[in-house]
């Protein structure tokens, strides 16, 4: 399509639903391989990003069940498989939070970095800082993390040196299962990490400060399934209300 030509003069009025925000559910379906039983997030986009994701956790063996109005069903305890390869992280910056839900529940991971053997400062390095500071071991090796850890992961502080959106989200998720307390500062604020925190408190989770620079997670020793809705995408949500007040009309 070479241009739009939009013909304008009409009152907007009516009534929608704002689709599901790509960025919260992209983040939850990871979130899901933390729990012992099956995790339901409705209202998910069906958008390319989440396909990925979704044949992300297929590939590792995970059952996933999408109904015809995109509720997603996660069933974790039947992965067989905990690797995460380059052909789709490459794709999907956020598939690469899968490495800490795996870590902190199964104990290990093999990751595949999003820009492959890039030489020099890596977009992930907040998050494998944050990982190491929970005592994970990390070793790179072919443009793979790998990483381990004995026993369960272990509660700190961790600083962000950038407000980073997914370090934040990948941190937190890790510490759920951690022995003891950690405090994140520095955090991001954005209504998408508010999102997760809901979703993994549904789970058992204990998170508090989310929507603040300062997260405290304190440690449970398992999570269990739950049903979650992902939040209205604001992008999406802000363009018809200005599309309605700019004409004059009103929207619901």
């Amino acid at each position: 399509m070479e241009r739009l030509l939009i013909e304008g003069g009409a009152r907007l009025d009516g009534e929608l639903r704002a689709s599901g925000a790509k960025n919260s559910a992209s983040i939850m379906l990871p979130a899901a391989l933390l729990a012992d039983d099956p995790v339901t997030i409705s209202n998910v986009p069906h958008l390319r990003d989440i396909t990925t994701m979704i044949e992300l956790l297929g590939s590792m063996g995970v059952e996933v069940v999408i109904d015809e109005k995109m509720n997603v069903e996660i069933h974790a305890n039947s992965i067989k498989r905990f690797t995460a390869p380059y052909d789709l992280v490459k794709t999907m910056r956020a598939s690469f939070t899968v490495l800490g839900p795996l870590l902190a529940h199964y104990g290990h991971a093999e990751v595949s970095l999003p820009g492959g053997c890039a030489i020099g400062p890596r977009p992930v390095d907040q998050h494998l800082r944050g990982l190491e500071a929970l005592g994970a071991r990390i070793e790179m090796e072919d443009g793979y993390v790998k990483a381990r850890v004995d026993g369960r992961l272990k509660g700190a502080r961790v600083y962000f040196d950038i407000s980073t959106v997914g370090g934040t989200e990948h941190i937190m998720m890790a510490a759920t299962l951690a022995d003891g307390e950690t405090v994140l500062e520095n955090c991001a604020r954005e209504p998408e990490i508010v999102d997760l925190a809901d979703c993994l408190n549904a789970m058992g989770a204990i998170v508090e400060g989310a929507g603040t620079e300062t997260i405290t997670i304190n440690g449970v020793d398992s999570l269990k399934g739950c049903t979650h809705r992902v939040i209205a995408d604001r992008v999406e949500t802000g363009t018809y209300l200005i599309a309605a007040a700019a004409t004059g009309g009103r929207g619901n």
